[in-house]
């Protein structure tokens, strides 16, 4: 029986990449300037899951660096050590007073069981959105973001992601006021490797702006 979602791997993200850029010539293009992208994947755990909440409607930079002080303050990020910690010492590790709402939400889903993330790796992807949005600072950005690098799922394309539509707008000289409805059209020729195209685009996003990422 055939698997209800695609994944993709080291084995197949480069023929991925490949597949997309014979589809479509500005993929192309932005792989012979800047070489194929980085296959950017994360493990499938709270921790991550926590990070991806500090990406929420800020700066790469400025998550990475709430993310590394809360690393150096307990070390692997558990919903234990989450839970344990006081509003004013998540404070210190940069979290705004909703993060901290959401991260200890999370950290209660997680330990009473209400959300479990090893049998979530097992469902389609509608399914993890319908169980995961139910929780409180979990919204379709985060999601698409956990399904696309923590699950490594080949068909999502996150419109709540400021970098990948203003890339998507660079690299198809589209108009700045261009409807979501038109930008999923164009991401339309993709399917089912959408994932696989926003990083592409993400990456000529970070190379044009010499961005340097890193936690």
């Amino acid at each position: 029986m055939a698997s209800p979602y695609l994944v993709f791997n080291k084995t197949s993200f480069t023929r991925i990449c490949r597949k997309l850029a014979k589809k479509d010539a500005d993929l192309a293009s932005i792989i012979k300037q800047h070489g194929f992208p980085p296959m950017w994947t994360r493990p499938a755990t709270f921790q991550t899951l926590i990070l991806t909440i500090l990406e929420q409607q800020v700066s790469l930079a400025s998550a990475y660096a709430a993310f590394k002080k809360l690393k150096e303050k307990i070390g692997f990020v558990t919903p234990a050590k989450i839970l344990a910690l006081t509003d004013e010492e998540l404070r210190t590790c940069y979290f705004s007073r909703q993060k901290i709402i959401y991260a200890r939400e999370l950290a209660k889903a997680i330990q009473s069981k209400k959300l479990r993330l090893k049998n979530l790796s097992l469902l389609p992807d509608e399914d993890i959105r319908t169980e995961m949005i139910r929780l409180k600072g979990i919204g379709h950005w985060t999601i698409d973001v956990y399904l696309m690098h923590a699950l490594q799922r080949t068909d999502l394309f996150p419109l709540g992601d400021i970098a990948l539509v203003n890339s998507l707008k660079e690299t198809k000289k589209l108009p700045k006021d261009i409807s979501k409805e038109e930008m999923l059209k164009i991401a339309e020729l993709w399917r089912p490797y959408r994932t696989i195209a926003a990083m592409i685009l993400w990456h000529s996003y970070i190379k044009k702006r010499g961005i340097k990422l890193g936690v």
